[in-house]
């Protein structure tokens, strides 16, 4: 049976793969056999369980948007990923990890971050479980997710910016990469997406299969059936957009439909729409589609969102797109802004910009009264709201 999860090898069809340097091998199979091990024992699950449970928040509400429902013809239920502990989907990969990485007898912890709720996420953590942690982050994000770096040196990590190439996501992982070359044997990397070399996609994007497991749950208790017609997400390296659609990813009943970051436009040259515009080759440790010129530099991608400005893509979406799994529409930053406000104004939940992308899935795509439309918020505003605030002023004034 074809199955779009992924093979013993590491591989989703053509794409994923563990394209490592040397000094780093070890670690790669050292992580790929203890998660192997772990992920089917029952005490590591029972207290990844609990902490998801008693620490995390969860189970997140699936809240249906009664007005939003009615302005676009559909039922609209939005899994709110948001209520989590530190605002997003992103804390139920770290908790997951750091138990991994505890159990493998690591003491150092690194990230990369873009929109600094990775980091955070993997912060609070570190702090949890009393471990040090360092985290990279680019210098642009480092400016325009100031709140979230004062919350992840308020629990105790180091924050440190990079200011090579965009000074974002790419460059703040490339430089965590640097870092895990030079400490091998202490340190774990937590990748906050489904990106990087083989166990990193598929073993993210098991720590956030909860959100579909309870998509699951949720819905037969809402609607007597446990599957919906459309599951939307918005995808950057692709970690949420994995965990809303794990347990569905074989059920062809259920359609996929993912938004990208098109920027200030798919053909602007300012865009991050990676599966629009990206061609095969190897970034960070995996097969994949990215954003490359003619002769393989890679392309600098560009979004208002910090968290979905990376010129890659995770392989498990790279061959979604590629068989025609999932659809994949380009929101650009005016139709994600103006998602976020008509969100906030009719059901009174500021959405981060990663999450309002996914929102502007309904401005371009028309749905039938009868479908059953689940989207995963996958984080709440409070880091964007400068953004916000000046987007707002900007419409205003142009009145």
């Amino acid at each position: 049976m074809s199955t779009f999860h992924v093979s013993e090898n590491g591989y989703y069809g053509d794409f994923g793969g563990a394209y490592v340097p040397e000094i780093l091998h070890a670690n790669v199979e050292a992580l790929k056999n203890a998660y192997k091990l772990l992920i089917s024992d029952p005490a590591f699950q029972q207290e990844y369980h609990a902490l998801l449970k008693d620490y995390v928040g969860r189970p997140s509400p699936l809240y249906l948007a009664k007005r939003l429902s009615g302005k676009y013809g559909c039922k609209i239920y939005l899994k709110r990923e948001d209520l989590n502990h530190t605002g997003a989907h992103k804390i139920n990969n770290t908790v997951g990890q750091i138990l991994l990485a505890r159990r493998m007898g690591k003491t150092r912890i690194i990230a990369e971050t873009g929109a600094g709720q990775h980091g955070v996420a993997t912060a609070t953590v570190c702090a949890l479980m009393d471990m040090e942690c360092a985290v990279y982050m680019g210098k642009t994000d480092v400016a325009r997710q100031h709140l979230n770096v004062q919350k992840m040196e308020m629990l105790g990590a180091k924050v440190i910016p990079v200011t090579s190439g965009n000074m974002t996501l790419k460059d703040a992982t490339n430089e965590a990469i640097r870092d895990w070359c030079c400490n091998p044997s202490n340190t774990h990397y937590i990748i906050g997406s489904t990106v990087g070399p083989h166990p990193y996609p598929d073993m993210v994007a098991r720590f956030q299969s909860v959100i579909s497991q309870e998509i699951k749950v949720q819905l037969l208790e809402k609607e007597g059936r446990d599957y919906p017609d459309y599951l939307i997400a918005c995808v950057g390296g692709g970690s949420n957009a994995a965990g809303a659609t794990y347990e569905y990813l074989d059920d062809p009943r259920v359609k996929i439909v993912l938004a990208e970051a098109a920027g200030k436009g798919i053909d602007s040259g300012e865009s991050a729409a990676t599966i629009r515009l990206g061609t095969v080759g190897i970034i960070h440790g995996a097969k994949t589609l990215l954003m490359q010129t003619a002769d393989g530099q890679i392309q600098e991608p560009y979004s208002i969102s910090a968290g979905l400005d990376y010129p890659g893509i995770g392989p498990m979406h790279a061959n979604m797109a590629r068989q025609g799994r999932s659809e994949v529409l380009a929101v650009d930053d005016h139709e994600a802004l103006a998602a976020a406000l008509e969100l906030t104004r009719m059901e009174g939940i500021i959405p981060a910009l990663e999450s309002a992308h996914a929102l502007g899935v309904f401005g371009q795509k028309k749905f039938r009264p009868q479908d059953l439309i689940v989207l995963c918020l996958s984080g709440r505003g409070d880091k964007d709201m400068k953004t916000y605030i000046e987007w707002n002023d900007d419409e205003k004034s142009k009145h």
